[in-house]
Order: C-alpha cells, then sequence, then structure tokens
C-alpha cells in the first residue's frame, strides 16, 4: 500500500494493462507530449512510445470510431476524451455502434473498448465543459457506465473495464483528481456492479456519486457530532447498478438520500429512486425518498454561481435533518 492520486491511480491502471497486453492502446487529443488536459498520460509516451500512446486530430467522431473499429479486430483500445461535454460528438459512434454491435451480430463480434473522461464542475470551466452527462449513457443498453470516486475504486475499476469485452464510459470527476487513498501497487480489480459502503451507520442511507461522495461523507461526519448515523453507499458503477447493497441499507436505516451533481431532472438518482419504490424495501421506508442535485440550469462561469448550481454540504446535511424531522 501506499497513497496516490486519484490522477496516479488511473494512470497506474493503463500502464499495468499495457505492459501485460499489447493489444491495449490508447488514442486521444494531445495524450502524448502534453500528456492530456489534465495530465492524467504525463511520462508514458516514453514508456510506450507513440504507437501505442497514439494523439489525434481534435475530432471526437474520429477517435470513437477509430477505437470501434480497433475493438472489432481484436485490440483494446482506451480513449480520452478532453471533456465529457464533448461524447454529443461521439454519439453515433457509442450509442448506435458500440452499444449495438455485439447484440446485432448475435455474439459474434464484441467491442472492449473503454471510453474514459473528465465530467463535472468546480474548475471554472463554464457551461460547455463541466456537464455530467452520465445518466444519458446509462440510458443506452449496451453501454456499462462507471463512475469511480476514489484512487483505489479508481485503479481497480479501470482494470476491470479494460478487461470487459463490452464498451465502458469511464467517468473522472475533474475534482477527484488530486483526492488520494490508499492504493496497492499490485495488480487487483474491482468487479463491475459492486457498490461500496464508504461509511457504515443506522439513521439514514445517502446514495452518491463522484465527487458527492466525499461531500456526503464529510456531511456524515458533522451530522454525527449531532448523535446522527449516515451510511454513505457508492454505486460506483451505474451501470450494472449493485441494487441488493442500496435496498439492503435502506431496510436497515429506512431512509434514503439520493445526491448526484448532475442536473435533478432526469438525473440517475430517479433511477435509484425507483428502483427502492418497486423493491421491498418500499415497505420499510419512514420517510419520502430525497433527491439532491444540480440546478437545471447551464453550469456558469462565476465561481459562486458556480458552486450555487450544485448540491453542498450543507444541503445534504439539510436533507437528512428534514427527512429525520430534525430541522
Amino acid at each position: 500500500m501506499r497513497e496516490l492520486t486519484y490522477l496516479e491511480a488511473v494512470r497506474e491502471a493503463m500502464s499495468q494493462e499495457m505492459r501485460q497486453n499489447e493489444d491495449v492502446f490508447i488514442l486521444g487529443e494531445d495524450i502524448g507530449v502534453y500528456g492530456g488536459a489534465f495530465g492524467v498520460t504525463r511520462g508514458m509516451i516514453e514508456e510506450f512510445g507513440p504507437e501505442r500512446i497514439r494523439n489525434t486530430p481534435i475530432s471526437e467522431a474520429a477517435i470513437s470510431g477509430t477505437a470501434v473499429g480497433a475493438a472489432l479486430t481484436g485490440m483494446r483500445p482506451i480513449l480520452e476524451l478532453q471533456f465529457s461535454d464533448f461524447i454529443t460528438i461521439a454519439m453515433d459512434n457509442m450509442v448506435n455502434q458500440a452499444a449495438k454491435i455485439r447484440y446485432m451480430y448475435g455474439g459474434k463480434g464484441k467491442v472492449p473498448m473503454v471510453l474514459r473522461t473528465p465530467a463535472g464542475s468546480g474548475t471554472g470551466a463554464a457551461a460547455q465543459h463541466s456537464q455530467s452527462l452520465e445518466a444519458w449513457m446509462a440510458h443506452v443498453p449496451g453501454l456499462k457506465v462507471v463512475q469511480p470516486s476514489t484512487a483505489y475504486d479508481a485503479k481497480g475499476l479501470l482494470k476491470a473495464a479494460i478487461d470487459d469485452d463490452n464498451p465502458v464510459i469511464f467517468y473522472e470527476h475533474k475534482l477527484c483528481y488530486k483526492t488520494k487513498s490508499d492504493v496497492p501497487e499490485e495488480q487487483y480489480s474491482i468487479p463491475l456492479g459492486k457498490a461500496d459502503v464508504k461509511r457504515a451507520g443506522t439513521d439514514v442511507t445517502i446514495v452518491a456519486t463522484a465527487i458527492m461522495v466525499h461531500k456526503s461523507l464529510e456531511a456524515a461526519a458533522e451530522l454525527e457530532k449531532e448523535g446522527i448515523q449516515v451510511e454513505v453507499i457508492d454505486p460506483r458503477t451505474l451501470v450494472p447498478l449493485d441494487t441488493e447493497t442500496i435496498i439492503q441499507s435502506v431496510k436497515k436505516t429506512s431512509r434514503l438520500i439520493v445526491v448526484h451533481e448532475a442536473v435533478k431532472r432526469g438525473g440517475f438518482g430517479g433511477e435509484i429512486a425507483s428502483t427502492i419504490a418497486e423493491s421491498e424495501a418500499f415497505d420499510y421506508l419512514d420517510a419520502p425518498i430525497k433527491r439532491l442535485g444540480g440546478k437545471a440550469v447551464p453550469i456558469p462561469y462565476n465561481p459562486e454561481l458556480e458552486k450555487a448550481a450544485i448540491p453542498t454540504v450543507s444541503d445534504i446535511v439539510a436533507a437528512v435533518k428534514e427527512t429525520l424531522n430534525r430541522q
């Protein structure tokens, strides 16, 4: 064990996979000498060379189309999009090609590829470079969607994603890049579809994703001072979703709050809430399910407005107290 940043853990996962499998390569804009928009691939071109760390033109359509084709021939491409907002330009290749080919070919063709992309706000990048669009991709049959919140999870889940024979969308929240956690040096993977209980509690369940896991843990620590025990669950993967872990937690606490940065309207929190409403856990609820999400506005450039557009620690604390009738 040693402490790594989330960014370093992502880089280590890719490097380990590339050392043991020559079919793995990375392609994207400025990922070579420059090291990518956030420096994730910095230094990798020195070890693996330009044939496996491939700079591309500024065309997400070309990058994603190349990756789909490479995956169909037996390669395992990892494509990096500089910002998750730009997945809009790659939608046809990801939604109509990568997600459909295995089904349409009766299982004879497979598309083992990973689309990595930084997501979320908090860096002053404004409306076109700060969105959280994971619910779009979770809606598409044939795509797996991963959203780790810690360095340990990022390494293990990315290795599992690279080894998967299906296309995986791998979201990396920008504010998570500098967060640190203990990460084993040896190889390990975390199965896709297995949630993690980040903090055990008995009074209320919070299901949070990405940077909201950190904010929820901060809120839970604050609430503990008042004798409120919050259980925080990180799904880690949205598709497949570990519904059983969430159901069992809600049956224990009898209350559920779902928190994500993405706009509340149409966000994945609605899927989690409906999962509980349709399960045996519904009969255990002592309060309505609460959802916290971003406001239905483009992410502002102004720092104070940017903060106001997404859930805060104080918002989470207030939601817990409301569901417990302790305002």
